[in-house]
Parts: C-alpha cells; sequence; structure tokens
C-alpha cells in the first residue's frame, strides 16, 4: 500500500531551526508524531488516527484534522506561508 494521502499539507516545525516540514499522507504524520516530544492527549487520538487509516477505518482526511490538533497542542504546528 502507497502513502495515504491528504490535502492540503500541516506544516510543522522541525529540530532544525528555520526549517518547516509539510507533511501530507498518513505515513508522513505517524513518523512526525513519533518523533515529538510533547504527547498530549491529541497527540494519542492522533497515532490512534493513523494506525486506523492504515487498518481502513478512517480516511486521510480525518488524519489530517487529528495530526493538525496535535500539532497545535504540542506548539509545533505552523500555518502555511
Amino acid at each position: 500500500m502507497g502513502p495515504l494521502w491528504f490535502s492540503p499539507p500541516v506544516y510543522v516545525k522541525t529540530k532544525r531551526p528555520g526549517i518547516r516540514k509539510g507533511v501530507s499522507h498518513v505515513e508522513g504524520a505517524a513518523e512526525e508524531l513519533m518523533g515529538w516530544d510533547t504527547k498530549g492527549p491529541r497527540w494519542t487520538k492522533a497515532v490512534q488516527s493513523c494506525v486506523d487509516a492504515f487498518e481502513g477505518r478512517v480516511p486521510p482526511h480525518k488524519v489530517r484534522e487529528a495530526f493538525e490538533a496535535a500539532a497545535k497542542e504540542a506548539n509545533v504546528y505552523l500555518f502555511p506561508e
């Protein structure tokens, strides 16, 4: 199975100053989530959404919504340029 795409991308901070990353698929969202230091309730929901999408239970746009909420909770969300 290939990446499960969503649009528009969610932009997040990276550990490198001045570098931002646009996440536009479920696999990328899951990878980003695993590297975050802040793991609150929205992080947990976003991780579960990724698992559910991989298993075909939720569409990618629901993962995008959960990922964006988790990014805001973790203070890594960046507005699109």
